[in-house]
C-alpha cells in the first residue's frame, strides 16, 4: 500500500567513484547506492518522497546529492554540507534545486570530546541560524547526546529549527536523566526535530525500550518528528581500513516497515510523521 506524500527524511546516494570522488580523509568507504534503487527503496516502503542527506564522504562537494535531486524530479529535497564561507548566491541556487537545510555531523569523526565538539558545535550554530533564515532552512545535527544537550540554550535561541539525527542518539532509556529532561523541553518548545531512524545506531539496542521511547516523544510533540530508514544502511565493517569499501548493514525491506509500524502505531500518526511533518519542514 501506498502511502501519497509519505517521506523518508535520511537516505543517501553514492555515485561512481570517477565521477564523484570521495574525499581522502573519510572513515569508511561506500559501495554505489544509485538514484535507481533509492527509488525501488521507496517503492519497497509504500512512501513517495524521500530527503537526500550529504554524506561525510564526499565533504562540502554535493554534486552527488544534487544530482540525484535532479534525477528525482521532485520527489526528494536534500540537506547539503557547506563551508562557512559559502557565498548567498549559491545557497540560493541550491534552494532551487531543493536544498532545504544544512548538516553538522560531529558523530562521525569519531572525535568525542564533549567540551570541545559543544564548543565547535555551538559556534557552527550561531554562525550559521541567521544566514538560514532567510532561506527557511533548518541546521540538521548528527552529535553525542551530550554534546547536543550542552548547546541546549544555544538552540533555544535560534531562529531557524534544529533536526537531530537517529533518535539523537538518546541514551537514557527512562528519560529521567538531566540530559534527557533538557532534549524533552527543547521538544516540548518546538525548538526541534527529532529523527526516529537508525535503531542500529542508538546507544539503546533494546527494541522494547526504544519503542517505549518513541511512544514518549510521540506523546510530546508528535508534529517534531519524522520518520528515516537511513538507507542503504553505511557502515565501517570491523577490520576495513577507511578506504576499503565497507558493505552496507544487511537491513530489509520489511524489517524496516515492522519498525516502523510499531514506532507509528495508527493511521493518524503515521499521517502526521510520514506527510505532514516532512511538507512543513522541507517545504514539498
Amino acid at each position: 500500500m501506498i502511502l501519497m506524500g509519505g517521506c523518508d527524511t535520511h537516505v543517501h546516494v553514492i555515485g561512481d567513484v570517477q565521477a564523484y570522488p570521495m574525499v581522502d580523509e573519510r572513515q569508511y568507504t561506500p559501495g554505489p547506492a544509485s538514484v535507481p534503487e533509492l527509488q525501488a527503496h521507496l517503492q519497497h516502503q509504500g512512501l513517495t518522497r524521500t530527503v537526500i542527506i550529504q554524506p561525510s564522504v564526499y565533504g562540502t562537494d554535493n554534486q552527488c546529492m544534487l544530482d540525484a535531486l535532479q534525477a528525482m524530479q521532485g520527489q526528494a529535497r536534500g540537506v547539503a554540507v557547506l563551508d562557512t564561507d559559502t557565498p548567498m548566491a549559491a545557497m540560493q541556487t541550491m534552494d532551487a534545486q531543493g536544498v532545504r537545510g544544512i548538516r553538522l555531523n560531529l558523530e562521525s569523526s569519531g572525535a568525542h570530546d564533549v567540551a570541545l565538539n559543544a564548543a565547535i558545535l555551538r559556534e557552527t550554530l550561531q554562525t550559521w541560524a541567521p544566514r538560514l533564515a532567510d532561506l527557511g532552512w533548518h541546521i540538521q545535527v548528527y552529535a553525542p547526546l551530550a554534546v547536543t544537550v550542552a548547546c541546549a540554550a544555544c538552540i533555544n535561541q535560534l531562529a531557524v529549527p534544529v533536526v537531530l539525527d537517529h533518535f539523537a542518539l538518546w541514551a537514557d532509556s527512562s528519560c529521567t536523566s538531566p540530559e534527557s529532561t533538557a532534549l524533552l523541553h527543547l521538544l516540548e518548545q518546538g525548538k526541534i526535530y527529532i529523527k526516529l531512524s537508525a535503531s542500529y545506531r542508538s546507544p539503546i539496542q533494546d527494541a522494547q525500550t526504544l519503542l517505549a521511547l518513541s511512544q514518549r516523544l510521540l506523546a510530546t510533540r508528535p508534529d517534531r518528528l519524522l520518520w528515516a530508514s537511513d538507507w542503504p544502511h553505511t557502515n565501517r565493517e570491523p577490520g576495513k581500513g577507511p578506504h576499503e569499501v565497507s558493505r552496507y548493514r544487511a537491513i530489509t525491506a520489511n524489517a524496516l516497515v515492522h519498525e516502523r509500524m510499531q514506532w507509528l502505531p495508527n493511521t493518524e500518526v503515521q499521517q502526521r510523521v510520514l506527510v505532514d511533518n516532512p511538507n512543513q519542514l522541507y517545504q514539498f
